[in-house]
């Protein structure tokens, strides 16, 4: 019940602690809060610094403190911001910000402060799709497996292709990977043949790109 209960305390908790503290008083700086990952954007390190010590005083107030390790103020670098900081980069939401090379429309490259899938979240998929111990289910057609993973699959590009989608191509081909060991205990023609068996999944994938989410979105899955 704790598990259930808690983020929804902690939500109506620092709705009044946080939120409304910060429109109130300190209504020129912009936040986000999930919870109770909280993210304020200041305009200067000597107003994150000021308002670190206005947070840790309100805080304390309500009987709540800072996490030591979590709280840190991050440079949001970029090619506008081009110096440098003990801390560039933070993690949100299952995403990493973080300066990254981008290209424009004029295709011209520039360095912009921007989110990809974090390496946690990308962990946290596979180690998800492992404990599918889906390579063992040669008992189920590629249709059944379709129906079984493809939603939650589609979950996690449709949330994190937005941004950076070739983050998540690592994650793409360890699914990848798993139906062609799948596809080599499936069928006696493809055992000990990988090579085989995944030209023979690209070949659905080009038939059937609706099957699996990741076959829309990795560039060689359908021969591409």
């Amino acid at each position: 019940m704790g598990g259930v209960v808690s983020p929804l305390l902690a939500n109506l908790f620092l709705h009044y602690a946080f939120d409304r503290w910060m429109q109130e008083n300190h209504p020129y700086i912009p936040f986000e809060r999930f919870v109770d990952d909280i993210i304020c954007h200041c305009k200067s390190e000597r107003q994150a610094r000021w308002l670190w010590a206005e947070l840790d005083r309100r805080f304390t107030r309500c009987k709540l403190a800072l996490h030591p390790a979590k709280t840190k103020i991050v440079y949001c670098k970029d090619d506008d911001r081009k110096g440098r900081y003990a801390d560039e980069q933070f993690d949100f939401l299952g995403y990493t910000f973080r300066p990254r090379r981008s290209k424009n429309r004029r295709g011209t490259f520039f360095v912009n402060f921007s989110p990809a899938v974090s390496n946690t979240a990308a962990k946290e998929m596979r180690k998800t799709m492992r404990e599918w111990k889906l390579h063992r289910r040669s008992d189920k057609s590629l249709e059944d497996l379709s129906r079984m993973f493809n939603p939650v699959l589609r979950g996690w590009i449709n949330y994190f292709k937005s941004f950076y989608k070739s983050a998540l191509y690592p994650v793409c081909r360890h699914f990848e990977r798993t139906l062609v060991r799948w596809a080599t205990r499936k069928y006696k023609r493809l055992r000990g043949h990988k090579r085989n068996a995944a030209a023979w999944l690209r070949g659905i994938a080009r038939r059937q790109p609706g099957l699996f989410a990741h076959w829309q979105l990795l560039p060689s899955a359908a021969g591409r």
